[in-house]
């Protein structure tokens, strides 16, 4: 038997699995991650997790094929190298080849996102979908394509960054520098800005209400004040929703996709968003492309982007 290790590794946690030849998860387990204390400590205790769950099985090193971790920033997963990540203060770090250091185990790293889509185009919403486009919403968006099981990366690894693409009539500032970018809007921080925006400009909201402070509140409350039929909060929706659907349609158009699968946080809204995301879809894209075209939720959740690292692995060592 062989077996691949997944990791996904987030700014607050480490996520880490050990799994089969099929990519069936058969242990994991969940740690902070401590970015404050530096890259090699985070490296170190990725290491531990791995021996963790290989002691747990009663396996060997020896027995694990390699190593598969998601990332969050940008990445050379060809050398192996995360080039900046602000979510762990990491600039042009060696993660592969110090974590092979540790293990004596292949190693293979790329950006999360990406991991989190081929999970899904593998185990997840996307299996038997030749190509599969992913999109995530959280506190950004981003997107990745999967193309009978292999990625799309671009011509220097950044392929998919729908976030950043600018929207005209929009305004906000983005972290990336520009302003109007997509993901300022379509995200769950874009929705929590619009609807404190809202009260702060007097419009009638129950919004107003609902916490102290208008600083606080989230996109969660925006679902809440949706469903109890408020209209501001209808508005943002809506106006999100095709936002949104203009920003894929321009993919759409251009990839062709069998199945668009749709997760993060920001997917948590459901239908509040992805109503009107999917009128505006259809609305801008040829027929012969809606028609072709399957639109889903992701469904491993959690533990996507620790199957498409493993597959990853799998797919880089036998190259």
């Amino acid at each position: 038997m062989k077996y691949y290790a997944g990791v996904d590794l987030g700014g607050t946690n480490i996520v880490c699995g050990l799994l089969d030849e099929q990519f069936q998860l058969l242990r994991k387990l969940k740690l902070p991650t401590e970015a404050a204390k530096g890259g090699d400590h985070v490296v170190a205790k990725i290491a531990g997790m791995i021996d963790e769950l290989i002691s747990q099985h009663n396996i060997t090193r020896e027995d694990v094929q390699a190593i598969g971790a998601g990332i969050p920033g940008l990445i050379n997963p060809v050398d192996g190298i995360c080039n900046f990540s602000a979510n762990l203060s990491w600039k042009d770090f060696r993660v592969s080849e110090k974590l092979n250091q540790l293990l004596g185990i292949p190693v293979y790293i790329d950006n999360d996102v990406r991991m989190y889509v081929l999970g899904e185009a593998a185990r997840g919403s996307g299996q038997g979908y030749p190509v599969v486009l992913g999109i995530t919403i959280g506190t950004g968006v981003a997107a990745a394509l999967v193309e009978n099981g292999r990625l799309y990366y671009g011509g220097s690894f950044i392929a998919g960054e729908i976030g950043h693409i600018r929207m005209d009539g929009e305004e906000a500032v983005c972290g990336c520098g520009l302003t109007g970018c997509l993901e300022t809007v379509a995200s769950a921080t874009g929705l929590a800005r619009q609807a404190r925006e809202a009260v702060k400009s007097g419009v009638p909201t129950i919004m107003s209400s609902m916490v102290p402070d208008p600083s606080a509140l989230t996109a969660t409350h925006l679902s809440q004040a949706y469903d109890r039929g408020d209209q501001a909060a209808i508005d943002i929706m809506t106006h999100t929703g095709k936002l949104l659907g203009k920003g894929l349609s321009y993919a759409v158009t251009l990839l062709n996709p069998d199945v668009i699968v749709i997760g993060g946080g920001g997917a948590n809204a459901g239908e509040r968003l992805l109503g009107p995301m999917k009128q505006e879809l259809q609305r801008l894209v040829l027929p012969m492309y809606w028609n072709h075209l399957e639109i889903k939720t992701a469904e491993l959740l959690d533990d996507a982007g620790v199957i498409g690292s493993a597959v990853n692995a799998c797919n880089r060592v036998q190259q």
